[in-house]
C-alpha cells in the first residue's frame, strides 16, 4: 500500500506531497508524489502538442522533486503521467499503486489555512472508494506524524458507520481518536429572537448530552469488532459554522474525518451541505472517508 500525493502540475505549491509524508511517517507507507497533465487520448500525432507536453512533464517533474526534497522521514518516489482529465488520472494511479489514501491539496482560490474544494479536487471526492485527505492551502506539517484523528460525527453520515471506520483507522495508525460534534447556536439564529440566553444555553447543554449519550452508544457497538483504548467525545458550538468549527479546540498534526453522505452512491465518497460547511471551515487538514461498502481503491 502506498499514499499517493496529487501534486498539481501548475506547481501551485507543496501541501498535498506534506500531508502525504505526514501520514506516512504515522503508517510507515511508501509515498508517490505524482502529477497528471492532461491531454487527449489516445495521444495523435501531433508535434506541437507533444513538444508542449513534454516541456510540461519535464516542469512539472522539476517541481515535484523540489516539493519532495528535505521532507523528513519519508522515501517519495516521483511520477508524472498524463490523463484525458486529472481526476481520472489520479484515479487510474490510485489503482496502480494499491493507495490506501490520496492526498491534495486546496484551490488556490480560498483563504490560507482553510480547506478549500476546487473543481479537480471536488471531482476527485465526489469519485473516491478510497479515503481522500484535502490539506488546507499553505499546509506545513512540520516533520510531525499524524497526533490525533477527530471524527466529525452527526447528520445523515451517521448512518455510514464513520465511528467505526475512524476507529479502526486510529487503532491501526495507532494514534488517540476524537469524535467530536458541531452545531450552530447563534442568537437568535437557530431558537428563535425571543429565546433568552438563559434558555439557549441550556438547549445547547441538552443538545450536548443528547449527542454525547448517542457516540457513547456507537462506541460501544463499535467496540465489539475493533479494539479501542478510551476515546474522547468533544463539541464545537458557535455562532456560525467558522466559530463552531473553531471552538473544538485542535492540536497540531491532527486530521478531522468526515464520513460520505448519505445520499453518496455505493463505493463512493458524498459530502452532505453540513460537512462541506466543516470542510470549508477547518483549520487541520481534512480527510474524507468513503461508504464501508467502498472497494479499496478509486472506481
Amino acid at each position: 500500500m502506498t499514499v499517493l500525493a496529487g501534486f498539481s502540475a501548475a506547481g501551485r505549491g507543496a501541501a498535498p506531497v506534506e500531508l502525504a509524508a505526514q501520514i506516512a511517517r504515522t503508517t510507515g507507507e511508501p509515498v508517490v508524489a505524482a502529477a497528471v497533465i492532461e491531454r487527449r487520448l489516445p495521444a495523435r500525432t501531433d508535434p506541437i502538442e507533444d513538444e508542449y507536453v513534454d516541456a510540461v512533464a519535464v516542469r512539472t517533474e522539476r517541481a515535484l522533486h523540489a516539493a519532495v526534497d528535505g521532507l523528513p522521514g519519508a522515501g517519495v518516489t516521483v511520477e508524472v503521467a498524463q490523463a484525458q482529465s486529472i481526476p481520472r488520472g489520479l484515479t487510474d494511479l490510485a489503482a496502480k499503486h494499491a493507495a490506501s489514501v490520496v492526498t491534495v491539496g486546496s484551490s488556490s482560490a480560498g483563504l490560507a489555512g482553510r480547506v478549500s474544494l476546487g473543481a479537480v479536487t471536488d471531482r476527485l471526492v465526489h469519485a473516491a472508494a478510497v479515503p481522500v485527505a484535502i490539506a488546507p492551502r499553505g499546509y506545513r506539517s512540520s516533520g510531525r506524524p499524524v497526533t490525533r484523528l477527530s471524527a466529525a460525527y452527526g447528520g445523515k453520515a451517521d448512518a455510514n458507520g464513520l465511528i467505526e471506520a475512524a476507529a479502526a483507522l486510529a487503532g491501526a495508525w495507532d494514534v488517540p481518536l476524537r469524535i467530536v460534534s458541531f452545531s450552530v447556536h447563534g442568537p437568535g439564529a437557530m431558537f428563535g429572537a425571543s429565546v433568552s440566553d438563559a434558555a439557549e444555553e441550556l438547549i445547547v447543554r441538552r443538545w450536548q448530552a443528547a449527542m454525547s449519550a448517542r457516540i457513547e452508544l456507537r462506541l460501544g457497538q463499535a467496540r465489539s469488532t475493533v479494539s479501542l483504548a478510551d476515546v474522547e467525545v468533544a463539541a464545537g458550538t458557535g455562532a456560525d459554522w467558522r466559530a463552531a468549527v473553531e471552538n473544538a479546540s485542535w492540536q497540531p498534526g491532527e486530521l478531522l474525518l468526515l464520513g460520505s453522505g448519505a445520499a453518496g452512491q455505493a463505493q463512493q465518497v458524498f459530502l452532505g451541505t453540513a460537512a462541506a460547511r466543516i470542510v470549508r471551515n477547518s483549520p487541520v487538514p481534512v480527510m474524507i472517508v468513503p461508504r464501508p461498502e467502498a472497494t479499496e481503491r478509486i472506481a
